[in-house]
Parts: C-alpha cells; sequence; structure tokens
C-alpha cells in the first residue's frame, strides 16, 4: 500500500489499525495496517517495503496521512532460538500504544 492509497483508506474508512513494527537488533521500522477484514498491508514505495530510520520519519509520514494513533509492536526472536514455534501472526499481546 503506497502512501497516497494509505490517506484514501484513512479518509473513507475508521476501523483499521496500524502498526509500527520493529525487529531487536534493527534501528529500521516499518508500517503495517490491518484493516477490519484482517487483512495486513505494508506501506510501500514504488513496491517495495518502506523502512523508517527512526520513530519521529514514521510519524511524520503517519500524521501525513491522518493518523495520530498506532501501536509499537517489536519482534524479539527469543522464540526462535531456543526452538519454539514462532506466534508472530497470532493476535500480538506485547504492544505499546502510541499517540503522536
Amino acid at each position: 500500500m503506497e502512501l497516497k492509497d494509505l490517506k484514501q483508506f484513512v479518509a473513507n474508512h475508521d476501523n483499521f489499525e496500524i502498526r509500527v513494527i520493529t525487529h531487536s537488533g534493527s534501528r529500521f521500522y516499518q508500517i503495517e495496517l490491518e484493516d477490519v477484514e484482517g487483512e495486513r498491508h505494508m506501506l510501500t514505495q514504488r513496491t517495495k517495503p518502506m523502512l523508517f530510520r527512526s520513530l519521529d520519519d514514521a510519524y511524520m509520514d503517519l500524521k501525513r496521512a491522518g493518523i495520530h494513533r498506532a501501536y509499537l509492536v517489536q519482534h524479539v526472536p527469543h522464540d526462535e532460538v531456543i526452538g519454539r514455534d514462532t506466534h508472530y501472526s497470532e493476535p500480538l499481546t506485547s504492544r505499546m500504544p502510541l499517540v503522536f
């Protein structure tokens, strides 16, 4: 989903969730939108995932799209390291609300 598509989506819908995602050990952030049907859309630029170097950069683009709330989600590879199944696709319980 391109940034212009995100702006249109936000203007026409009100039931969705925005996630700012990072992985432990990474310095980059990605933005994901989950709509009411449960479909997930990554924010892209020219069909490649957009990467943000800081939370401020991510906030700035979300504000331009008219979004002022999101969740920060950090994936930690703990389960992978100790041999457990990963649960990244299940409902996220370790997320922090962001207001900007």
